[in-house]
């Protein structure tokens, strides 16, 4: 499996992003999806899955401003992100799980992509 993050940069808070996350063929009818973010000096976290099925869940942190979706026919899945705030400011990195059910755990997931840098400034 083989992951491609982008679509980070810099913008200002209130703005949105869209992540994209490039996968190989059918990564998605046999992985949990997931996106996880690294803030300076902080652990990676959790921010948002999507089932084989494409169920989702987020973590609560996001208060509903996150929204992950994949396209089938593109092999790509998203992130996107809306009203964001400076503590948005991390590397974004997707990953994918062959375990089923809800994967908030790094260790979950085995194989990940490289990260995408978002600044948002105030």
């Amino acid at each position: 499996v083989q992951l491609q993050a982008s679509g980070g940069g810099l913008v200002q808070a209130g703005d949105s992003l869209r992540l994209s996350c490039a996968t190989s063929g059918r990564t998605f009818s046999s992985h949990t999806m997931g996106w996880f973010r690294q803030a300076p000096g902080k652990e990676r976290e959790f921010a948002a899955q999507i089932s084989r099925s494409g169920s989702a869940y987020y973590a609560n942190s996001l208060g509903g401003r996150f929204t992950i979706s994949r396209d089938k026919a593109k092999n790509t899945m998203y992130l996107q992100m809306n009203s964001l705030k400076p503590e948005d400011t991390a590397v974004y990195y997707c990953a994918a799980s062959s375990l089923y059910g809800r994967q908030t755990g790094v260790g979950s997931y085995t194989y990940w992509g490289q990260g995408t840098q978002v600044t948002v400034s105030s």
